[in-house]
C-alpha cells in the first residue's frame, strides 16, 4: 500500500519537475547576435545590461565580420546580425528580406605604432600608403624605416567603410590580414612600423598613436557634422519581422536609456546625435533639424 502511493508521488514529482522545466525553457530565449567586431563592446554590454532586468533572458554575442552577421541572418541561422556596412552593398545579400535597425554612430580612426614619428597624415598620403605607393615613414616626415600595413579581412565592415572613403575604387596593397578590431590593435601595438585602423571604441588606451587626418582630430566630436569623415552606421539586422524576445531586446538598445547612456559611455553615438546622415552610396547630406 505505502509502497504504491510512493510509487505515484514519485511519479507526480518527476510530472511536476518536468512541467515547470518546459514553462522555464519556453520563457528563456536565446537571442544569438553575430557579425560587427566594431559593434561588439556595446552589443555585449548592452546585452548584459538587459539580462538584469530581463530574467530568462540569455543573449550571445560573437563577432566575425560584417558580411558573417548579414549572411548568418539571411540564412536566419541567428536572430541578429550586425553590420557597420548596408545589407544592400553586399553580393550575395537580399536586403529587401532584412529589417534594418540603425542603433549606433562608429568612427574609424588609422592607428600606428608609436615608432614612427607621425601624428597626421593628408586623406591622399594616407590613401597612397594603403595603395602601397608610400613604403617608407620618411616620405611623410616620420622616421626612417618601412611601413607595414595591417588590413582588416574582406568581410569586414570597417575595411569597407574604410576602402570606401579612403581608397575610393583603389587597389589595396597586399599585405597582412588580420579579422578583430582588438587583434589588429595588439600587433600594432607591438609591431614597429606599422599602420592599420580601427573603431573609436577599441581606441582608447595609450600604448597607440591615432592619427589626424588633415590636422581634423578623432574624436566623436568632429563626426556629427561630418568633419571626421571615417564612420558608419551600426546596423542590427534582422530577417524580416522579429520574435517578441528580439523585438524586446531593439526596443531596448533603440531607448532613451542606451542611447543617450550606454552608447557614448562605450565610444559610440547616437544617430540622435547626427546633423547630417550617409547613404549606402556614401553621400553625405544635412539633415533638417
Amino acid at each position: 500500500m505505502h509502497k504504491h502511493l510512493l510509487e505515484k508521488l514519485t511519479i507526480l514529482f518527476l510530472f511536476i519537475v518536468t512541467f515547470l522545466t518546459g514553462c522555464a525553457n519556453n520563457n528563456s530565449s536565446k537571442i544569438t547576435i553575430v557579425g560587427s567586431s566594431a559593434l561588439q563592446p556595446l552589443a555585449e554590454q548592452a546585452g548584459n545590461d538587459y539580462r538584469l532586468s530581463h530574467s530568462g533572458s540569455n543573449i550571445v554575442v560573437q563577432g566575425g565580420g560584417s558580411g558573417t552577421g548579414l549572411s548568418q541572418i539571411q540564412a536566419g541561422a541567428v536572430q541578429i546580425g550586425s553590420s557597420d556596412v548596408f545589407a544592400d552593398t553586399q553580393k550575395g545579400i537580399n536586403a529587401h528580406l532584412l529589417k534594418d535597425y540603425l542603433v549606433a554612430v562608429v568612427g574609424v580612426v588609422p592607428i600606428v605604432n608609436k615608432s614612427v614619428g607621425v601624428k597626421n597624415l593628408s586623406i591622399k598620403q594616407l590613401q597612397e600608403i594603403f595603395t602601397g605607393k608610400i613604403t617608407n615613414w620618411q616620405q611623410v616626415g616620420g622616421k626612417k624605416g618601412a611601413i607595414i600595413v595591417i588590413n582588416r579581412s574582406k568581410g569586414s565592415g570597417t575595411r569597407a567603410t574604410f576602402e570606401d572613403l579612403v581608397l575610393r575604387g583603389k587597389q589595396a596593397v597586399k599585405s597582412q590580414e588580420q579579422d578583430s578590431n582588438g587583434t589588429v590593435k595588439k600587433i600594432v601595438n607591438s609591431t614597429p612600423g606599422t599602420i592599420s585602423y580601427i573603431s573609436f571604441p577599441y581606441a582608447t588606451d595609450n600604448n597607440i598613436q591615432k592619427l589626424s587626418i588633415d590636422h581634423v582630430y578623432p574624436t566623436n566630436k568632429n563626426i556629427p557634422d561630418n568633419k571626421w569623415k571615417l564612420w558608419s552606421y551600426e546596423h542590427m539586422y534582422t530577417k524580416g519581422k522579429p520574435n517578441k524576445a528580439t523585438a524586446s531586446f531593439l526596443k531596448y538598445i533603440l531607448s532613451k536609456k542606451v542611447q543617450t547612456g550606454l552608447i557614448p559611455k562605450t565610444g559610440y553615438l547616437s544617430v540622435n546625435q547626427m546633423h547630417v546622415k550617409r547613404d549606402s552610396h556614401n553621400k553625405v547630406t544635412k539633415l533638417g533639424k
